[in-house]
C-alpha cells in the first residue's frame, strides 16, 4: 500500500524538517507531502532539503490546505500530522493499525488520556475549551471520544475521497469528527505522548477567535445533521413561552368566561404556531437527512468495491 505523509505548514522552518526525518524512520517508502500556507519564512526550502513533495495553497488557514492535500495527493492510507513537531513519529505504527486492519475509517492521536497534552501545554484556556468541544460533541453525538481536536490522525482512502471540507481554519478536526460519527465511519482513538513546540516555535491557534468558531462549527453541524432534534429543543422552548403567556389567559376565561388579556392570547396562539411549524420543519429536515445518510452509505460502499488491494 501506498503511505502519505501530509503535512499542512505554516511558518514552521524551526521544525518541518525533524518532522520528515522522524517519520520517514518510521516508515519506509513513506511519501511526504508538505503544503505551503504563505509562510514567510524558509518553510519551504527546509521541506524540500528534506525531500518532501511541495504544494501551495494561497487561501489561508488550515482547513484550506488540507481540502486541497485531500483533493490532490493519491494514496491508500494518508497519515496528517502538524508540521510542530508536538506528535511523536514513534507512535505512528500504532494509529496506522487500527485503519490498515480495516477496523476503522480514521485513528485519532488521543493526547489527553495519558494527561501528556495538560502537563505539556501551559495554555489553560487551551486545556478548558478542549474539555468543551469534548463534552459538547460527546453530548449531542452520543460518543466517548477523549480528544477532539488533536491534529494527529491516519485515515484510510474511503474517508479522504468522500469527505468535503466545508470550514477554512482551525475548525477542521472537529468537523471531520463529527462527519464520522454522523456517517458511522469507524474511529478509533490510540493514546500518544504529547510534547511541547520547541523554544523559539509559535502556535497559529487563537484561543478565542478560533474557539469561537469551532463553536459555531458544533452548532450547525448539530443543526445540519440532526435536524428533528434541533428544531425539536426550539419548538420545546416556544411551547413553554406559549404556555406561560397563555395559561393566564386560559384561567381567566375559566373565571370570567371572558377574555380581557387580548394582546396576551394573540402572542400565546403564534407562539404556539411557531412552535408547531418548528416541529413540522424538524420532521421534513429530518426526513432529507435520513435520505441522505442511505445515499452516502451506497455511495461509500460502492467506493470500499473499488479501492486499491495490497
Amino acid at each position: 500500500m501506498e503511505i502519505a505523509l501530509l503535512i499542512p505548514c505554516y511558518n514552521e522552518a524551526l521544525t518541518i524538517e525533524k518532522v520528515i526525518q522522524d517519520f520517514r524512520h518510521e516508515i519506509k517508502d513513506l511519501k511526504v507531502y508538505v503544503y505551503d500556507n504563505n509562510s514567510t519564512d524558509a518553510t519551504i526550502a527546509c521541506a524540500t532539503a528534506a525531500g518532501a513533495l511541495i504544494g501551495r495553497e494561497f487561501q489561508q488557514g488550515k482547513a484550506n490546505v488540507v481540502r486541497r492535500m485531500f483533493r490532490e495527493v493519491d494514496a491508500d492510507i494518508y497519515i496528517m500530522v502538524d508540521g510542530d513537531d508536538t506528535y511523536p513519529a514513534m507512535e505512528i505504527n500504532k494509529l496506522l493499525q487500527p485503519v490498515l486492519q480495516g477496523d476503522a475509517y480514521m485513528a485519532i492521536g488521543d493526547r489527553l488520556s495519558n494527561g501528556t497534552y495538560f502537563a505539556e501545554n501551559t495554555r489553560n484556556f487551551h486545556q478548558i475549551g478542549n474539555r468543551l468541544v469534548r463534552f459538547l460533541i460527546n453530548q449531542l453525538f452520543r460518543s466517548e471520544l477523549k480528544d477532539i481536536m488533536t491534529g494527529y490522525r491516519v485515515f484510510n482512502r474511503a474517508f479522504v475521497k468522500n469527505y468535503p471540507v466545508l470550514c477554512k481554519g482551525f475548525e477542521l478536526e472537529t468537523e471531520m469528527t463529527i462527519f464520522a460519527l454522523n456517517n458511522n465511519m469507524g474511529i478509533r482513538e490510540v493514546p500518544i505522548n504529547f510534547q511541547e513546540r520547541p523554544e523559539g516555535s509559535y502556535s497559529k491557534l487563537n484561543t478565542f477567535s478560533d474557539g469561537r468558531k469551532v463553536i459555531m462549527t458544533i452548532f450547525n453541524l448539530f443543526r445540519h445533521y440532526q435536524p428533528f432534534f434541533f428544531f425539536s429543543l426550539i419548538a420545546l422552548l416556544f411551547i413553554v413561552a406559549s404556555l406561560a403567556v397563555g395559561l393566564p389567559v386560559i384561567m381567566e376565561y375559566i373565571h370570567f368566561k371572558y377574555i380581557y388579556k387580548v394582546p396576551s392570547a394573540i402572542l400565546a396562539s403564534g407562539l404556539m404556531l411557531i412552535a408547531i411549524l418548528s416541529f413540522a420543519i424538524g420532521l421534513i429536515l429530518d426526513t432529507i437527512s435520513i435520505i441522505d445518510k442511505k445515499n452516502f452509505q451506497v455511495i461509500l460502499s460502492n467506493f470500499s468495491l473499488r479501492r486499491p488491494q495490497a
